[in-house]
């Protein structure tokens, strides 16, 4: 039966002067379809001029017109009858790992910590060979009406956070965007609306905020965004308040946010209404002063700041009181000529991007180096400019491998 109706498409049919161009019309649609909040449009397309690929041949495509204008009712069922009808259930959210196991440090020193794997985008809800045979049967179809489509994939990760369900955010300034890897649910979101009407610019810092929310501090509209639990704007707060915002962090015990605002050299201490409470620092090179502030992480009951410019991480208090410093420029694995990333895990080890030498730094929790992790590359345990760090409650330690658009996943094993 398959044959002869393939057989059919070869046959040629006389073409009458009203003949449309389908696929043209096809992909009009398909393109009008495409909106905010799944509007569509059904505007009629403009027929192509002559000698347009997209054009009606005037004899042979005159079957294939009318098939292909049937696609977009009888699609559906095709799929069915080709899939067996059959439904398939969403595939879990895994860490992709196709590299070569790792742990570090190495033997025979007491392994710390194990490489889990990489999110990336699709790929991570993607069993192995799933791709291909969800797509093969019916792609060239497909490709017919609307063209393949690109893979969702992150492109500049710069940073992230974990909500208490095991949701990954993730903030990609070259997608504009933020990507949710949704564990509970089982699917990646890529939510680009900042407000009603106006889309992320330069989405960096990020954290789970009050009631479900979540907050996104964008460097290029000035102000924090509020997004509720399925990506929809929310309100925004700072504007005005702050020049430039790129790290950020909250205090869930407190209902404090802080904002690392780089271009003025300080911390904005927000409550979780938006309201400004209190200013931390200023532009300086001692101790509570600052020189471009980036990256925050809140943990342990304490502030992390990395002080990029002054080649520091501080540690500061709930009170705004700095209780420790580490770093400095250097050539030195260790040192830090540009760091970025910072972030704890439970039991108050630090760690912190150096992104000049493509390196994650371990610290203890009074800033003593214990260890070193990476080099430039795409490797396992490589980075290629690195961004952002972060942990989760499981003390999963998450990477931004901005040039590599990955975030690489290790997991800290503890004290043994």
């Amino acid at each position: 039966m398959v044959w002869r109706f393939l057989d059919a498409l070869n046959k040629p049919i006389p073409a009458t002067a009203n003949s449309t161009p389908v696929i043209a019309s096809a992909v009009a649609f398909s393109h009008e379809a495409e909106g905010r909040g799944g509007k569509q449009s059904r505007a009629p397309a403009k027929s192509p001029p002559p000698g347009s690929p997209c054009r009606a041949a005037p004899h042979n495509n005159g079957i294939l017109q009318r098939f292909l204008a049937s696609l977009r009712f009888g699609l559906p069922a095709l799929a069915l009858l080709l899939g067996g009808c059959a439904s398939v259930p969403p595939t879990p959210m895994r860490f992709v790992n196709d590299k070569v196991a790792a742990s570090w440090p190495a033997p025979p020193d007491v392994q710390r910590y194990r490489y889990v794997g990489e999110l990336t985008g699709e790929a991570n809800f993607l069993a192995d060979g799933a791709e291909k045979k969800k797509f093969n049967v019916l792609a060239w179809l497909v490709g017919l009406i609307v063209g393949e489509d690109a893979p969702v994939v992150l492109l500049r990760p710069q940073s992230g956070a974990v909500d208490a369900a095991g949701r990954v955010y993730v903030t990609d300034v070259g997608r504009n965007a933020v990507f949710v890897f949704d564990r509970v649910e089982n699917k990646l979101d890529v939510w680009e609306w900042a407000g009603e009407t106006q889309r992320f610019l330069a989405p960096v810092g990020v954290a789970a905020g009050a009631d479900g929310a979540l907050l996104v501090a964008d460097a290029e509209i000035g102000a924090v965004v509020r997004l509720d639990r399925k990506g929809n704007p929310a309100g925004q707060f700072g504007k005005g308040a702050l020049t430039r915002p790129t790290g950020l962090a909250r205090d869930a015990a407190r209902g404090r946010v802080y904002v690392a605002d780089t271009h003025a050299h300080d911390i904005k201490v927000f409550d979780d209404r938006g309201e400004l409470l209190e200013t931390i620092g200023r532009r300086g090179e001692a101790p509570g002063e600052f020189n471009f502030p980036t990256h925050l992480a809140f943990a342990n009951g304490l502030l992390y700041v990395t002080d990029a410019m002054n080649s520091r991480i501080q540690v500061i208090d709930a009170a705004g009181k700095v209780q420790r410093s580490f770093g400095e420029r250097g050539l030195y694995v260790g040192n830090l000529p540009h760091p970025k990333g910072v972030a704890a895990d439970s039991d108050g080890n630090i760690y912190a991007v150096e992104s000049y030498y493509d390196h994650l730094l371990v610290y203890n929790s009074v800033g003593e180096l214990l260890l070193a992790i990476g080099g430039k590359g795409y490797g396992t345990g490589q980075f290629y400019l690195p961004a952002g760090v972060w942990a989760d409650s499981a003390n999963r330690i998450y990477v931004a491998d901005m040039f590599n658009g990955r975030i690489v996943v290790l997991q800290y094993l503890g004290d043994k």
